[in-house]
């Protein structure tokens, strides 16, 4: 039994990914959402807001999951959709406390639950704008346009896509 907890232990250590192995996008900018979403539940927001950022929060986490196997030379056909996907499904683990599954029709097209519907679409943000800042720094020969631009560009996407589902849902 000792053996087992062991490996468990080192398994877990070894899982936890650090500085160094998860650099797809700036730690500043994973604080910043992650304190959007609790800041958020407290003040009241709708959920689909609250969605937004926790589907940006848990992409990234995503990202961070398939830069980690990169580091240790895990590769399958289709991985890093895997990761993504099931990192953003766990928005249900993460409010199945708090909230009751209840859909709803959403701009009379799609029948969801706001906080998933919320998850998706900052998951799409988050990937769109991450890609978005590799095309423009690319473009700059392979320099940001300002200090923290990296943070500052799905910040402010996040936030005007919270803001017009605010205004518009």
């Amino acid at each position: 039994m000792k053996s087992f907890l062991r490996k468990l232990l080192g398994v877990c250590l070894t899982v936890v990914p650090g500085a160094a192995v998860a650099n797809p996008a700036c730690p500043i900018c994973t604080i910043a959402i992650g304190a959007g979403v609790g800041v958020a539940e407290q003040l009241g927001v709708p959920t689909a807001v609250v969605g937004i950022w926790a589907g940006a929060l848990l992409t990234l986490l995503g990202y961070w999951a398939a830069k980690f196997c990169d580091s240790r030379g895990w590769n399958f056909p289709g991985r890093n959709a895997l990761l993504i996907g099931l990192s953003v499904a766990m928005i249900g683990f993460a409010y199945v406390g708090d909230l009751d599954y209840s859909p709803v029709w959403i701009w009379n097209v799609l029948y969801l639950d706001p906080i998933i519907f919320g998850a998706l679409v900052g998951m799409v943000v988050f990937i769109l704008v991450e890609k978005l800042y590799e095309f423009m720094k690319l473009k700059n020969g392979g320099h940001a346009h300002f200090p923290f631009e990296r943070v500052v560009l799905p910040v402010v996407a996040l936030a005007l896509c919270s803001w017009l589902i605010c205004f518009c849902y």
